[in-house]
């Protein structure tokens, strides 16, 4: 499993929902950023991930970090996600995985007995530099979302 903490996070350029595009080197001297990849829009463990992060979206802010969302889907299912569940951040288009890919999350997964390629859900924030500070692999939704933003908290930036 490759470890990125420490290292430069790897740059990318993504489309978001609303067909702009978003690179990561946007952010850099300016706010932490909390990249999140998840399998799909509009199923369980990732409504409830991102119900989760939109929920605390406001400390994630006071705390100068900014969420964004990765997944395969593409940018009307993005909108379409968003707009059921109020999502107040941007969900990027990586229809081709090579974000994920560099990232070290798409995966070979098993479900009811069928292999296949897809986004091992992690998360990773990248400070105001550009390095990956933490990751999180493979994760359960349950208390995740707490889970980083008491990292966040800890640095006391």
């Amino acid at each position: 499993m490759t470890m990125l903490e420490g290292l430069n996070a790897p740059l990318f350029s993504l489309v978001n929902e609303k067909g702009e595009t978003v690179s990561l080197a946007n952010f850099k001297g300016e706010k932490s950023v909390v990249l999140y990849f998840y399998p799909k829009d509009m199923t369980p463990g990732c409504t409830t991930e991102a119900c989760d992060f939109r929920d605390a979206y406001q400390d994630f802010s006071e705390l100068d970090a900014v969420i964004l969302g990765v997944s395969p889907d593409d940018e009307n299912k993005h909108v379409k996600f968003i707009e059921k569940h109020g999502l107040p951040f941007s969900l990027l288009v990586d229809s081709d995985h090579a974000v994920a890919e560099a990232y070290g999350v798409w995966k070979l997964k098993k479900m009811y007995g069928r292999e296949y390629m897809g986004i091992e859900r992690s998360t990773f924030l990248i400070n105001k530099e550009g390095i990956v500070e933490k990751e999180w692999r493979k994760v359960r939704v349950k208390n995740h979302i707490e889970e980083v933003l008491t990292y966040l908290r800890s640095k006391g930036e």
